[in-house]
């Protein structure tokens, strides 16, 4: 199931998600997928605890899913997997693995070559980072997920070291083909090969 939550601010988003799976820990609620985008904010995942950051131009959450810090905001398609992990016999790692490859071939579709880079989860395209991913599972059920940088604007990024890189290693959609690619471009190309990639994780869990 697609939820398409449009621009939301990212506090609500995240009790919103949160509820979800709950609901889905609980039997009450079906699997799914949401796509949303949010307000210019920072948020700080596992990894990033301890660490002190400058004053940020934004608000920032600090939040359960693993990973560092990164920006979130307009012209980026954010996408919260709702999966009870469980049921489809998938372990995290499995799951960050699915979601890089379907994220790979869904940049394929505008003529990018996105690919993995060892030991640092997310979607490269050459030395350049366009999509970011950090999840948390409750009661065997995922929620957080992937950032994938549609036409956002990159400066924000400027003000941390995202995922514990240099601001400059990142990029996005629209940026390295030249063309004008927005959130809405890429929904129904990200949602096709997110279904793919989980109908052949079934298959190949049968």
């Amino acid at each position: 199931m697609i939820l398409d939550w449009g621009r939301r601010a990212y506090a609500e988003s995240w009790r919103e998600q949160k509820l979800l799976a709950e609901r889905r820990a609980a039997g009450s609620a079906t699997d799914a997928l949401i796509f949303v985008e949010h307000e210019p904010v920072y948020t700080a995942g596992t990894s990033a605890r301890g660490k002190r950051h400058n004053t940020l131009p934004h608000p920032l959450y600090t939040v359960e899913r693993g990973g560092d810090i990164t920006f979130h905001g307009p012209g980026q398609l954010v996408g919260y997997p709702i999966l009870h992990l469980q049921e489809r016999g998938m372990l995290v790692g499995v799951l960050l693995r699915l979601i890089e490859s379907a994220l790979i071939d869904a940049v394929g579709a505008f003529g990018l070559e996105g690919r993995r880079e060892q030991g640092k989860t997310g979607v490269w395209v050459g030395e350049k980072k366009i999509a970011s991913i950090g999840v948390a599972v409750r009661g065997w059920v995922s929620y957080h997920g992937f950032a994938l940088n549609a036409d956002c604007d990159l400066a924000p990024f400027a003000a941390i070291r995202p995922c514990g890189f240099d601001a400059e290693v990142m990029s996005s959609v629209s940026a390295l083909t030249g063309k004008s690619v927005g959130v809405e471009d890429l929904k129904p190309i990200v949602r096709a090969a997110f279904e793919n990639r989980l109908q052949e994780h079934a298959l190949c869990t049968r």
